[in-house]
């Protein structure tokens, strides 16, 4: 029993296989059907994304989903190439090697990036680290995703007007200038035949996205393009030589690669940062799709198990002919609106791949290269989400900020290192919150015992005699200075105010502790420190609702004792009520 146990643990196959039935197979062959149909010219168009050959995207339609299926949690997931991780793979190996000129090395390093790739992803999952992907934030996926669809939409211009040559760079400036300095190449059949079926394949797109009954459009419609233009192109052979065309495929499966891995050399560097950079965002995107579809059909999927599933395919894959893939959102989507049940489409996606290897490779002679960029450019369009970047506007400027550099840092400088700078923008962020937290002046809300912070809710008023705050974060050694100095600003801006006013002059300061999660050895010094300093200034200091954590520390810690009977209370409002019971008695004793 435990053997079965473990056994379905590792792999997820033997918890769902033994209840499949027929009812299951029927929406599976559908889902796997049409996934196929969306797969196979996205396999081609994205390999050449990668700048690696046509069959390469084929291969890694084939192989990588069988492994998926074993091990996968996630029953919608349609795993393949995705746009993203070929883009990254194919401008990081492209800056450093060639691929016209040194066609075999380039194919070493892209199966060698793809094992580091997988070996970095199942090591993550495997010793649960899955947190380190939580540093590409939203914000930051959302401006370098957005950043790597405007560029990857500009490159494919070499397709879409039929050019030779054509720059190599990934920057904004450098591909502008390619397109306009060899403007003698432009093919006028290839631009017509180009313009056409990408306005076919965004109106397609269009339909599905306002009405999801139709996306079987969008899904068969770059299948339906690569067969309508390849005969076309078929037909007039002769008079269709302005328009390039893939040419020869080899037919046949995944030959065996492992004896083509870079393992030692002066290029090995490279394919182990390509492969990390990749396999990051391949993670990222597949993890984050899964959860989608797990959530909107009420089940859930395992990060951990996630992460080694990915990991283990692409170090399958990388041995059989495969370059790195993850689940991708828009097969994923087509899988889920086709009625997938389980991941058996991506068995019947695979073995509709594998026909295509064995039998259809020739078919695919006259298809024209210009038919892939507009796939491509109709895939990666959808990434850019301006709605996104809005709502990060409004909501917090960091997050905006972060967004911002990472799409003008995949712009104008490169693809990782505009990652690498919006990565680093979000831990800027987050050093921020934690050395500069939050803090704020409480109120009471009239006719309540509720103390809230007095710059959210208007009704909320001061209470004579106390200054009462609240710190909203953890009190740590990196945080620690900065809060007594704050605390000690807001008790002289009180005592401003308090003069500018006339007021009752304060006589106890309150800190409310209920969002203070966890305190270390500085936080309790400064605690410490901080109730001396205002004794010396005739100041009572009380805490209200510390958690059971930093009362354990205060405790150990001897702190406790320097506060009395009256300086640790559960509430603030018992605070109040205690503190100005005690000074009404002080004041009513006999002298």
């Amino acid at each position: 029993m435990k053997l079965y146990l473990g056994l379905q643990f590792f792999f997820p196959v033997f918890e769902w296989g033994p209840q499949y039935n027929l009812k299951l197979l029927r929406p599976d062959i559908i889902s796997g059907l049409t996934i196929a149909s969306l797969a196979i010219p996205q396999g081609i168009s994205y390999a050449k994304l990668a700048n690696l050959p046509p069959i390469v995207g084929l291969y890694s339609s084939f192989v990588p989903p069988l492994i998926y299926s074993v091990l996968g949690s996630s029953r919608h997931l349609a795993v393949g190439p995705v746009s993203i991780a070929s883009l990254v793979m194919g401008t990081m190996l492209s800056e450093v090697v060639s691929y016209t000129e040194q066609p075999i090395l380039y194919l070493q390093l892209a199966f060698t990036a793809t094992l580091f790739a997988g070996v970095f992803q199942a090591s993550l999952g495997f010793f649960r680290l899955g947190f380190i992907i939580d540093f590409l934030s939203k914000a930051t996926l959302v401006g370098f995703m957005a950043g790597a669809a405007v560029i990857v939409s500009l490159q494919q211009l070499k397709g879409l007007l039929g050019m030779v040559h054509f720059t190599s760079k990934m920057q904004i400036v450098p591909v502008l200038s390619s397109v306009f300095q060899h403007k003698d190449e432009w093919s006028w059949q290839t631009i017509v035949m180009g313009m056409c079926f990408l306005a076919f394949l965004l109106t397609t797109r269009q339909i599905s996205t306002r009405n999801p009954k139709f996306f079987w459009l969008s899904a068969a419609s770059p299948l339906a393009s690569v067969v309508l233009s390849t005969l076309v192109v078929a037909c007039l052979k002769s008079k269709a030589h302005g328009i390039q065309t893939i040419g020869h495929l080899p037919k046949g499966l995944n030959p065996p690669s492992m004896n083509m891995l870079y393992l030692s050399g002066p290029y090995l560097p490279l394919a182990i940062k390509t492969g990390i950079v990749s396999g990051i965002l391949a993670l990222t995107e597949g993890i984050a799709v899964g959860r989608t579809f797990a959530a909107l059909k009420n089940y859930q999927v395992d990060g951990n198990k996630e992460m080694m599933a990915i990991g283990l395919m692409n170090m399958a894959g990388s041995c059989s002919s495969c370059y790195v893939t993850t689940g991708s959102f828009s097969r994923s989507a087509v899988n889920y609106n086709a009625g997938a049940q389980t991941v058996v489409s991506n068995i019947i996606m695979a073995t509709a791949v594998l026909i295509t290897l064995l039998f259809l490779m020739p078919l695919f002679y006259y298809t024209p290269i210009v038919i892939l960029a507009a796939i491509i450019i109709t895939a990666v369009i959808g990434l850019i989400d301006y709605q996104a970047a809005l709502r990060l506007w409004k909501v917090d400027k960091l997050d905006f900020l972060a967004c911002l550099c990472s799409f003008f840092g995949v712009l104008f400088i490169s693809v990782p290192l505009g990652l690498a700078i919006a990565v680093g923008v979000s831990v800027f962020k987050i050093l921020l919150h934690v050395t500069r937290p939050n803090t704020g002046v409480l109120g009471n809300i009239p006719g309540t015992q509720v103390y809230q912070n007095m710059n959210r809710y208007r009704t909320a008023v001061r209470i004579p005699s106390f200054l009462i705050l609240a710190i909203e974060a953890p009190i740590y050694f990196a945080n620690s200075t900065y809060l007594q100095e704050r605390i000690l600003r807001w008790i002289r801006k009180e005592e401003e105010r308090i003069e500018a006013n006339q007021e009752t002059a304060i006589k106890c300061v309150i800190i409310d502790m209920t969002a203070v999660s966890s305190i270390d050895s500085s936080g309790i010094d400064t605690i410490c420190e901080l109730r001396k300093t205002l004794d010396k200034r005739s100041l009572k200091l009380v805490l209200a609702n510390p958690g059971g954590n930093v009362m354990e520390k205060l405790h150990e810690s001897n702190a406790l004792e320097g506060f009395g009977l009256n300086g640790i209370y559960l509430t603030v409002s018992e605070a109040v009520a205690d503190i100005s019971s005690l000074w009404k008695t002080e004041t009513e004793l006999p002298i």
